[in-house]
């Protein structure tokens, strides 16, 4: 379980640096997200986007990516509260299912699941900020308008978009939160099923959902202390003893961002070789790199993860929780923070996430 130290708020700080901080990625690439760096350029000038900029729903506002982020903490949540409540086995990926299928209804969509009535209950339903599309992932939303709940055994089609990584943050979180000291390993690897489980819900191929439990398990292994060296290392060895991980490619990629933040001056173009992050195993790598590059410095991480022709929001989301979870809520530029979008709801939801586990 996740301790705050003797006269510390350390632990809740990386929970609400993680949540904020990707959300704080979103904003920034959000603007940019369909334009190509030379356009960016163009606009901002040769360093690219450094601030927020006004978007569709104003300066500093969220995509699909963090609402999504925040529904998930919500079936999180919800599921450990009942159990705990009941004594009955919690069945997480269904209750992020429910969750998902009330930010379709934020969405203006009804879905084809006789059982849909039943999940509009949520918290997050009376939010009004929430009832705004941006841009929501076509494969989320058809893949929660069929009614099907997707699963690693039973997939829901064969999609890999980045739509199931961008929003599995809050499982590394809760995974910390709920684990038992001295088990950091165990935490890793369920954190690394359960992100995989939640991707699969709407993302089918395993370069959809191995890099969502990538990710899960990394964020687990952040906010419990470790470095990024040794997070990434031991995701990596659960990655390879998965039974698709013969067919998946990500290992390779992995590496291969590793060397680059390495040998290569960070910048766009580097980060562009890496792919354009529409898919998830690109938007990992990429995630990855401006990690590693930055250094430790969150501001230049998730200004190196927004500039560049491709996915923008989702490459600043990834980064920004990677980032925040590795240096908590104090990292992140307190000007970004007072124009965020909904920040006081992410903010309450890591704090949710931490009491209702300690």
């Amino acid at each position: 379980m996740i301790k705050d130290a003797p006269g510390t708020d350390t632990s809740v700080d990386k929970l609400l640096g993680c949540l904020l901080g990707g959300a704080v990625g979103d904003a920034l690439g959000w603007p940019v997200e369909f334009m190509t760096l030379e356009e960016i350029r163009k606009k901002y000038g040769p360093e690219g986007i450094c601030d927020f900029s006004e978007a569709l729903g104003g300066v500093g506002a969220i995509t699909d990516d963090t609402q999504m982020t925040l529904f998930t903490a919500e079936g999180l949540l919800r599921e450990f509260r009942r159990s705990k409540e009941t004594g009955v086995q919690p069945d997480y990926p269904t209750a992020v299912y429910r969750a998902y299928l009330r930010w379709l209804y934020t969405q203006g969509e009804i879905p084809r699941d006789p059982k849909f009535r039943d999940s509009l209950d949520g918290d997050l339903l009376k939010v009004p900020a929430l009832y705004h599309r941006r841009a929501p992932g076509n494969t989320c939303l058809s893949a929660l308008i069929s009614g099907k709940m997707g699963t690693v055994a039973r997939p829901v089609n064969t999609s890999k978009g980045c739509g199931g990584i961008m929003r599995v943050a809050p499982v590394g979180l809760f995974c910390a939160a709920i684990s038992t000291s001295g088990k950091q390993r165990t935490t890793a690897k369920f954190a690394f099923e359960l992100g995989c489980n939640v991707a699969a819900i709407t993302h089918g191929h395993p370069l959809g959902y191995l890099p969502a439990g990538y990710q899960a398990s990394l964020i687990s292994s952040l906010v419990s202390g470790k470095s990024l060296e040794e997070a990434l290392s031991d995701a990596m060895l659960i990655l390879v003893d998965r039974p698709e991980y013969e067919k998946s490619t990500l290992a390779a990629m992995i590496s291969r961002a590793l060397r680059r933040s390495i040998k290569e001056t960070p910048s766009p173009e580097t980060l562009e070789r890496l792919g354009g992050g529409w898919v998830a195993d690109e938007a990992l790598v990429m995630s990855l790199y401006c990690a590693l590059a930055s250094k430790g410095d969150f501001v230049k991480g998730v200004r190196l993860a927004v500039n560049h022709s491709g996915d923008s929001d989702s490459t600043g989301s990834i980064t920004g929780n990677i980032l925040g979870a590795m240096m908590g809520k104090g990292a992140i530029l307190e000007e970004w923070l007072a124009k965020l979008e909904l920040r006081e709801v992410t903010e309450g939801m890591g704090k949710g996430l931490f009491a209702a586990t300690a």
